[in-house]
């Protein structure tokens, strides 16, 4: 769930960077991340019940397109309170305009009594100019007990960036969850982001019926910092 995840950084989380920038020692590909959220959303969906999150991870990247790295952060829903992804894949350039991505995650929940929570995904997408194209399909899963089949979930995206002379950026999303593991429902977001601060709105709908105030427009304010290490 780390793509979508530009983190509000606390002022030890911004010094832990700092730190962590000076020390380390520089390996060619190699890079880590550290982020903070005002609200986690994934998919439209919230992963800490609307509260703050603050996530990590590391990556290394080929010059032959080919990455894979790890991140985690915290979540609460379920008896879970800790997500760790690991993912790799490779991408590349088409050509000078169009780029693609293709990859394999798998999310897991360390802290969650059952392994069933855990699944696993393959993505594509392809960009050209300002818009993205993507599409995640469900890999494998052990919810319910009796799993899930390859294919059983799909969530498709359309997102477009528009770069200010300002230097801050504005992103459009939207995007379709589908299938009988996924909870079917459409998510709608605008956001403005600005030396590694975001601002964001999401809206979600879903086809069936939803209690509480799932559906409610969901404000979030992000800060992330990449390192070099």
């Amino acid at each position: 769930m780390k793509k979508s995840l530009l983190s509000i950084a606390l002022t030890s989380l911004l010094a832990t960077s700092a730190v962590v920038s000076t020390q380390a020692s520089a390996v060619e590909g190699l890079s880590a991340n550290v982020a903070a959220t005002s609200n986690y959303l994934w998919r439209g969906l919230e992963q800490t019940g609307g509260s703050a999150a603050i996530s990590g991870g590391v990556d290394y990247a080929a010059d032959s397109g080919f990455y894979a790295g790890t991140w985690a952060s915290n979540a609460s829903w379920g008896d879970m309170k800790t997500e760790l992804d690991l993912y790799l894949g490779f991408g590349g350039d088409i050509s000078e305009n169009v780029s693609y991505d293709l990859g394999y995650i798998y999310f897991a929940y360390p802290d969650s009594a059952a392994d069933e929570n855990d699944f696993s995904e393959v993505y594509a997408s392809i960009s050209a100019g300002g818009f993205s194209f993507g599409v995640a399909v469900l890999a494998d899963s052990e919810a319910g007990g009796d799993g899930a089949e390859f294919g059983d979930s799909v969530y498709a995206n359309i997102d477009y960036s528009i770069a200010l002379e300002s230097g801050a950026e504005i992103g459009l999303h939207i995007g379709d969850y589908s299938g009988d593991f996924s909870t079917d429902s459409t998510d709608l977001g605008i956001s403005i982001s600005k030396d590694g601060f975001t601002f964001g709105v999401s809206k979600t709908s879903f086809s069936g019926e939803v209690s509480g105030d799932e559906e409610d427009m969901k404000f979030y304010v992000s800060y992330a910092v990449d390192i070099d290490l």
